[in-house]
């Protein structure tokens, strides 16, 4: 979660804008290698949509399992993920296919995706809770 600043003192404000800084570089650092994933997906599999946000639901239901620091989570969760997955352009997608008339490309898209992602995003959460219940009998 970023930090607001607190503008009202000046020297309370300096631990807050060094601790946004490390947020900003940690989602900055997972942005740069999940857009270009998805760039590379994009260019050598035709594939724009599907793949990639199928994949982020796995790997956020999965970080979502796991006890991770909330260091992970912005550098895999909303760095990584977020500019891997790509919500805006499966949208945009779709509503090129309906006006062009084919609606039931477009419903397709739709449903695979969603369906696709919240069976991805069970499936890495449960993988990821089952990994720590399996550490936690192994300790």
């Amino acid at each position: 979660m970023l930090l607001v600043m607190n503008w009202a003192s000046m020297s309370d404000t300096k631990p807050l804008l060094h601790l946004e800084l490390e947020e900003l570089l940690l989602i900055g650092l997972g942005a740069a290698p999940g857009a270009l994933l998805r760039w590379q997906v994009a260019l050598h599999l035709q594939d724009q949509h599907l793949l990639v946000n199928t994949l982020g639901a796995a790997l956020l239901g999965l970080l979502a399992g796991l006890p991770v620091d909330d260091r992970y989570r912005l550098l895999i969760g909303i760095g990584f993920c977020g500019s891997a997955t790509t919500f805006s352009g499966w949208m945009l997608t779709a509503t090129k296919l309906i006006s062009s008339g084919e609606w039931f490309a477009a419903l397709g898209l739709i449903s695979c995706t969603l369906g696709l992602g919240l069976g991805a995003g069970l499936l890495g959460y449960l993988c990821g809770k089952k990994i720590c219940s399996t550490r936690k009998k192994s300790s």
